[in-house]
């Protein structure tokens, strides 16, 4: 069955108002009774979060670095049952990949889906040299399937009708300056769905000023899609349970990982580290996210203790930066607050970004419960530092990234694995950790 119609909602550049619009345009079509399917270009994580709030359908990364292209192909085919449109948000400007080329930059994966896309156009301060800049992306990859514009912070009527005659490329909409319809931000980027809710209701701002049933039109233009020739997991699945750790500490997580560990046969046991005991689980999986923001309730809850007595017992715990700091002994903010104290390590909290970009590395230790020589990729994003102890082992060596400290990566204590890399799991890797829970059943 091929997929769905679909978009790629690109930006001439960051802060263009992408974000907003592709949020606002699920909006609309969501308001309009169409099942609308959600991604995201690259590893964001909080994007994400306010596509699925908006749509009510998770929303999935599309990443040719960490996933390759028949994974892109592949996610996008399996996220789409039973959608009635995708709409693909995409990163940065539209021609911006890794290391300035175009490696899984949103044009990139507009090419891989066949999508057809739509620019956002930034037109505050200019009107007749907005032509010169749409037709310069236009002409610049003859390949991309290039439905149109929306031109976005419109000053004035009159400001419109200076762009409007000369326009060359349908326009789907033209975007007044909104200003107090921007979301709140923090160090890692927005504020998460659960925090603020204005990405949906700037679906009535694209109902009032775009053509929707233009955009849905153009969605109809997407050729036949190649199904992804990888095939599908076929070791028999290893029934086990993997507690994951989801609250407003823990929030950051591919669906990609969760789907590979559901697929071959593990139960998700969602809990929160914030309240509670730890459940009843064979393994742990802790995703980044805030747990700086939340120290005193991480400090005093039971699921600290818990979670050091499971890893004393030999249970494998995975843990994602936040989920790393966690993992440490202490956390230092404005004061320095007690962890979990199963890896040899102090985090503490700093003013300035320590780590942005891919990662790619391999595992250099067989004793964790990830095989020795396993190719890692993901991606790094912190404000924090953490200060191991001189005999910390480590698990991964990185030839792209920083990790924990210069190119290491992977801090290991027992079963327990820590790292700054929020990586995307490889099949193997899911299978590792799933064998190492059901291991640990069986003692």
């Amino acid at each position: 069955m091929n997929p769905v119609p679909r978009l790629v909602i690109a930006g001439t550049h960051s802060g263009c108002g992408k974000t907003t619009i592709a949020s606002g345009i699920m909006a609309a079509l969501t308001n309009r009774g169409l099942k609308v399917q959600p991604f995201k270009v690259g590893p964001d994580f909080i994007d994400p979060s306010h596509h699925t709030r908006i749509c009510g359908r998770i929303s999935w990364n599309l990443d040719p670095f960490m996933m390759g292209e028949e994974g892109c192909i592949d996610t996008f085919i399996r996220a789409t049952e039973g959608a009635d449109i995708a709409v693909v948000e995409g990163v940065m400007g539209m021609y911006d990949g890794v290391d300035g080329s175009d490696m899984a930059s949103t044009a990139h994966v507009a090419r891989i889906l066949k999508a057809p896309v739509i620019l956002v156009v930034d037109a505050k301060g200019m009107s007749r040299s907005v032509h010169a800049l749409i037709e310069g992306y236009r002409r610049y990859d003859p390949t991309l399937l290039f439905s149109g514009v929306i031109l976005n912070r419109i000053g004035s009527p009159r400001h419109r009708s200076m762009i409007e005659p000369s326009l060359t490329i349908p326009s789907f909409g033209y975007i007044p300056r909104k200003e107090d319809l921007a979301v709140e931000s923090r160090h890692l980027g927005l504020k998460m769905a659960h925090e603020s809710a204005n990405m949906g209701e700037f679906g009535k701002i694209i109902e009032e000023n775009c053509n929707i049933d233009a955009i849905l039109g153009a969605s109809h233009k997407a050729p036949l899609l190649k199904d992804s020739t990888n095939p599908i997991e076929n070791k028999k699945p290893v029934h086990t349970k993997i507690g994951v750790a989801l609250d407003e500490a823990f929030c950051f997580y591919y669906q990609d990982n969760l789907d590979k560990l559901k697929r071959q046969g593990a139960e998700l046991v969602f809990f929160s580290p914030l309240s509670g005991s730890l459940p009843e689980v064979d393994a742990v999986y802790l995703g980044g996210g805030y747990p700086e923001l939340h120290l005193p309730a991480l400090e005093t809850s039971r699921c600290r203790q818990d979670l050091k007595k499971a890893v004393d017992s030999g249970m494998p715990v995975y843990g994602e930066c936040g989920g790393l700091m966690y993992l440490t002994e202490e956390i230092g903010s404005d004061k320095t607050y007690r962890m979990c104290g199963i890896l040899p390590a102090c985090a503490e909290m700093t003013s300035r970004i320590q780590a942005l970009g891919y990662v790619k590395g391999e595992t250099v230790a067989s004793h964790s419960f990830v095989p020795y020589g396993q190719t890692i990729t993901g991606h790094e994003f912190h404000y924090s530092q953490l200060h191991p102890s001189c005999d910390a082992r480590y698990a991964l060596r990185l030839s792209r990234g920083k990790g924990i400290d210069g190119g290491k990566d992977g801090l290991i204590s027992g079963n327990a694995l820590g790292c700054y890399t929020h990586t995307y799991f490889t099949p193997s890797f899911a299978q590792s950790l799933i064998q190492s829970a059901f291991q640990f059943s069986q003692q």
